[in-house]
């Protein structure tokens, strides 16, 4: 009787091990690359994260390093805190106010240096300057303009018969917030004009010669194709700009320090009162748990959103 060969079926085990080895060494060398960027995420963000999270639920001094649990002390003490709500408000009132201005002049700018001409290199380098000056250094910058000693915009505005004696840019609740917003949107605009042109120069110019052949003017062509077409640009500009508003510090910090009269007090300055002013780290690591859990609502709520209007 002949023997049967096994030749084919070794073969393909032989084959289907190769293939399994493969596979592994495949997966350990996708996993060996983002290893440090997982050991970067472990130990400056979920590490701190943890740690505030404790910090939360504790009494936690700055200077003493006592600790002692103390849940939920340190989130009821929020709601009785003066500076709290007043702060909310005026965060709330300054990212609407800013989010509607950078977009506005983002994609203001975005449609001006979109068409090529002589002058889309310079006009586009000018726009962009700003956005490199660190926001702490242009804070500072604005501080000296503002200023109605050594600051130029007074005198020049006198010299032109527009003002009488020293303008208080930032002596007044209003003026304050108008001078900081005038700050953020000349820095921050060049930024958000980059986003939006990118996104202006992915619509097909196939479209704008169909909308012209049709007829449609640009107000048409503006809201029927533009605005559709850029809708995930400008879902990432509005998360961007709502997200760095609500954060907002360094501008205030330098500017007013709260004042007058703590109208200038962002939610961000109350964590910072809280942790090295009156060194309570656990109220500023709840506090801090607070602003995290409504930014993370906020983005899914934007995000959801979007991508509904997008599929409809």
């Amino acid at each position: 009787m002949a023997s049967i060969s096994t030749t084919p079926m070794t073969s393909r085990t032989t084959a289907a091990r190769w293939q399994v080895g493969f596979q592994l060494r495949r997966q350990l060398i996708g996993f060996a690359y983002t290893l440090p960027g997982l050991l970067f995420i472990v130990l400056l963000f979920v590490t701190p994260l943890v740690l505030v999270a404790r910090m939360s639920l504790s009494n936690w001094g700055l200077l003493t390093g006592d600790v002692a649990l103390n849940f939920p002390k340190n989130f009821v003490s929020i709601w009785k805190n003066q500076l709290f709500w007043p702060a909310v408000i005026f965060t709330v009132e300054y990212t609407i106010l800013v989010t509607v201005l950078l977009l506005g002049f983002g994609l203001g700018l975005a449609l001006l240096v979109q068409a090529q001409s002589r002058w889309t290199a310079v006009l586009r380098t000018v726009f962009l300057v700003p956005v490199s000056l660190g926001l702490a250094a242009a804070s500072l910058l604005a501080y000296g303009f503002f200023s109605p000693e050594i600051g130029p915009i007074g005198p020049s505005l006198e010299a032109l018969g527009m003002a009488h004696g020293a303008i208080q840019f930032l002596g007044t609740p209003l003026n304050a917030l108008l001078s900081t917003t005038f700050l953020v949107v000349w820095k921050y605009a060049g930024f958000y004009m980059l986003i939006l042109l990118v996104g202006l120069q992915g619509i097909s110019d196939d479209l704008f010669e169909a909308a012209a052949l049709d007829g449609a003017t640009a107000w048409q062509t503006f809201r029927r194709i533009t605005l559709p077409m850029l809708r995930p640009s400008l879902s990432l500009a509005t998360i961007l700009c709502v997200t760095g508003s609500l954060l907002a510090f360094d501008q205030f910090f330098i500017l007013t320090k709260g004042a007058p009269h703590n109208s200038t007090v962002t939610v961000v300055q109350v964590i910072y009162r809280e942790a090295f002013q009156r060194q309570n780290l656990g109220t500023a690591a709840a506090l801090s748990l607070i602003v995290l859990a409504v930014l993370v609502l906020l983005n899914a709520l934007q995000v959801h959103f979007l991508r509904g209007a997008d599929r409809d």
